[in-house]
């Protein structure tokens, strides 16, 4: 998952060992109608992701049924790709894409039976622990290539996660480092602080690659989810030999059964088949289509039209996320015909606003703008029931841990409450302060950014709007040295356990250029309080806490106000085949698409 450009990003989740209960994300779906997915059904979203052995991690992928080689899938996309590089990879979209390019040591496998597995992708299993669970090795399989035939080593796994501490690795995931270091938030960075570019590499103690097919992870803690983490985007392989560094991000080597042959941001990618991928070597990927033809700059409400007309290339289209627009989540829903070529389901995500507290300093003015935002008008922007939910807290029902809690009247008021939110801001003397709310120049967050403003006014502040582009929206936010009051964010879980959400976003050791702590939240209490639960082992009981600590930091502290758990309806044409929505990516799943004869 990834922040939702929607974007996620996450730390550690400890005590989801193998075979253990987690909640996923999205719907089991197809042709389902979103607007009568309820909490319950979010409940049941409880898949066993057990860790897969040999066999499970052998290719071929089990086939789609009915699917044909051949043809080119046209593919709308709204925003383009900030980032191609792996280490940089965080937002749905571009991790969504990243499967069918980018290759790692583990991925989830699902099966015709909708059943999830974490099995060996690049490596021969999901990974051996020794039994306290400190170390864990991984075997490369035969035959496993970069798309200019050279094959895939241990020196370019090592080469992969060194350069992750590299400066220029700002945008992605941090677990695994802040594994290898031992050290919370940003602290894992003094390991290797020039990554492998400057001729230093990481102990044999911390990273042991004694042959070309052989990596071995030591940690000084136990990590019973390193085969969930190295699943990610984040931690796909990169070629030694290729690496350009930050050029990397424009031009990765692909290792996916599909590689980049053109990419213009802001306009198309095409992406053709990789020759020397293998699909024996793949038990997840399937390579049907002869190309991905990527538009960029397509609304939600111009792919719907498009999806919904299914004429001409429109009914071998699909789109990676984009999903139904507000103003067309109505016909979608009661068409038959249109309802049989969707996907719908909840999403992880947990839409917000974050307030900058290097400069929202005062309790009171945060509290005046959590009582005056209207979540309705942001719920409303996305399609009502059918887009979203109203959230009273930080925790997706899609999480364990997830409790009814409401200290802000998201749920009760949703329209905001503006004339208490006048009030605090008259008791703070604060009556005009001057706000600036940055947001997303797309239709939905243009929407509510005004109704926003409207309640803010009325509550007592001098609101300025400041629109960002799409695609580079969370770089824009996640420098520490921004001019914004406030902002939006949106946050799913990784791998669905709180552990994954609250101390990624709120450890305010983790405040750094491009982490995701957006509100650069730091009580060291809190952190403290993050460290303890962090080392629960019953996955039941550290549920429990992370609620508590979650709830316990929004009524005290106040550095986010929740406001949507995020739903979504998806649309396909009528000559896409193997559409299932993929309850890892949050979305339809790209390898397993084909074009129907």
């Amino acid at each position: 998952m990834s922040r939702f450009r929607m974007r996620t990003a996450r730390v550690s989740v400890v005590g989801l060992a193998a075979g253990a209960l987690i909640l996923t994300g999205c719907s089991s779906g197809g042709g389902g109608d979103a607007g009568g997915v309820s909490k319950d059904d979010a409940a049941k979203q409880q898949i066993k992701y057990e860790f897969g052995d040999a066999k499970d991690s052998t290719g071929p992928a089990e086939p789609v049924k009915g699917a044909k080689k051949g043809g080119v899938l046209t593919v709308y996309q709204r925003d383009s790709f900030a980032h191609l590089d792996p280490a940089q990879i965080y937002v749905s979209d571009e991790g969504s894409m990243s499967t069918l390019i980018h290759r790692r040591l583990t991925s989830y496998k699902r099966d015709s039976a909708g059943k999830y597995t974490v099995v060996g992708d690049l490596a021969t299993d999901s990974g051996t622990p020794s039994k306290d669970q400190r170390t864990w090795k991984y075997t490369l399989k035969d035959g496993v290539k970069w798309e200019d035939g050279s094959p895939i080593t241990s020196k370019d796994i090592r080469h992969t996660f060194e350069r992750q501490f590299a400066p220029f690795i700002s945008e992605g995931p941090v677990f695994i480092q802040q594994w290898m270091a031992g050290a919370s938030g940003t602290g894992y960075r003094k390991l290797l602080p020039d990554g492998p570019y400057k001729g230093d590499h990481l102990s044999d103690k911390v990273l042991e690659t004694p042959n070309d097919k052989t990596i071995v992870f030591h940690f000084k803690d136990p990590q019973p989810d390193l085969p969930y983490a190295l699943g990610m985007a984040g931690y796909a392989a990169v070629q030694k030999k290729g690496d350009t560094k930050e050029k990397y991000d424009k031009k990765p080597v692909a290792s996916g059964p599909y590689k980049i042959e053109s990419f213009k941001s802001g306009k198309s990618m095409k992406l053709v088949r990789n020759t020397e991928w293998d699909a024996k070597t793949d038990p997840v990927r399937h390579q049907y289509p002869d190309s991905h033809n990527i538009q960029f700059g397509v609304s939600f409400e111009a792919s719907t039209k498009r999806l919904v007309s299914d004429s001409a290339e429109n009914q071998t289209a699909v789109s990676y996320s984009n999903q139904v627009d507000a103003s067309s989540m109505q016909s979608v829903r009661s068409d038959p015909k249109v309802k049989d070529r969707s996907l719908s389901g909840y999403q992880p995500y947990v839409g917000k606003i974050s307030f900058n507290m290097d400069r929202l300093k005062n309790k009171k003015v945060r509290e005046a703008i959590a009582y005056a935002l209207p979540a309705q008008s942001l719920m409303q922007a996305f399609g009502g029931s059918g887009g979203g939910e109203l959230a009273g807290n930080y925790l997706s029902p899609t999480v364990a841990g997830h409790t009814e809690s409401d200290p802000y009247g998201k749920v009760e008021n949703p329209q905001g409450d503006v004339k208490k939110a006048k009030r605090i801001l008259k008791e703070a003397g604060k009556t005009g302060m001057k706000l600036t709310f940055a947001y997303q120049n797309s239709p939905e967050w243009s929407d509510f950014s005004i109704a926003a403003k409207d309640n803010l006014t009325k509550a007592g502040f001098d609101v300025q709007l400041k629109d960002i582009v799409t695609d580079t929206y969370y770089d824009q936010i996640g420098k520490i040295k921004n001019n914004y009051d406030m902002y939006h964010s949106s946050w799913g879980a990784d791998w669905p356990s709180a552990s994954t959400v609250i101390p990624p976003t709120l450890d305010g050791r983790q405040v750094q250029d491009g982490a995701s702590n957006y509100s650069h939240y730091n009580n060291p209490k809190m952190n403290k309080e993050m460290d303890r639960i962090s080392k629960i082992k019953d996955a039941d009981e550290a549920a429990k806490e992370w609620g508590k600590l979650s709830d316990e930091i929004l009524k005290k502290d106040l550095p986010d106000v929740p406001l949507m758990y995020y739903k979504q309806i998806q649309l396909h044409g009528s000559k896409v085949g193997g559409a299932v929505m993929n309850n890892v990516i949050s979305g339809i799943d790209p390898t397993q698409l084909y074009v129907k004869k």
